[in-house]
């Protein structure tokens, strides 16, 4: 076990926050879950950008977009929405989700969180066999070596452990100012330091 952490960068499992300085970038006020860290390279998914499409509707875009016929109306499936993981292959999917669903390309990232990428688990998703919580992605954040170290350096970055609750909530609507006042900090003060040296 001890090896693990060698193999893996001090940000895995972890949140990134974005600081005021990435104001003007794709990640503004973003919320990263790190699922990968080491020297060659990171990767994360965004868990409070909403893209315009709900799970069902994504799956409707598959292969296997007419079984979402079966999905009942008051499935999560139907209400929650898909999020924007990153600008790294936007095209393809991505679930990270709880321990109770398990296939051979299952990663797991900590005790309470895997990640998942197959036509499968959507599959097991519309007939009720998927994952109790999960949340899926279209994308990923992702840094080649060094480059993240770099950033957080910068102070592009505020890192804080993940709060896995927060990984699958789908209320992405205030989600960013919700963690930082959970971290004392008053929001408006936070977002406020934009630009200044």
């Amino acid at each position: 076990m001890s090896d693990k952490g060698e193999e893996t960068g001090q940000f895995e499992g972890k949140f990134l926050l974005a600081m005021p300085t990435l104001e003007a970038s794709i990640f503004d006020r973003s919320i990263i879950y790190m699922c990968a860290h080491s020297h060659d390279g990171a990767m994360g998914f965004q868990v409070n950008k909403p893209c315009d499409m709900t799970i069902k509707e994504l799956i409707s875009k598959t292969d296997i977009g007419q079984e979402t016929k079966s999905i009942s109306k008051s499935s999560a499936v139907t209400s929650n929405l898909v999020r924007y993981g990153g600008p790294v292959d936007e095209h393809r999917g991505f679930v990270l989700h709880s321990g109770d669903y398990h296939c051979d390309t299952t990663i797991p990232i900590c005790e309470h969180v895997y990640l998942t990428s197959n036509v499968e688990i959507l599959r097991s998703i519309i007939h009720g066999e998927g994952p109790s919580r999960l949340a899926v992605s279209l994308g990923y954040a992702g840094w080649g070596p060094g480059q993240l170290e770099q950033e957080v350096a910068d102070n592009a970055w505020l890192t804080l452990d993940a709060d896995i609750d927060v990984v699958f909530d789908p209320r992405h609507e205030g989600k960013y100012e919700r963690m930082l006042v959970a971290m004392g900090i008053t929001p408006a003060h936070f977002i406020a330091q934009a630009g200044s040296a």
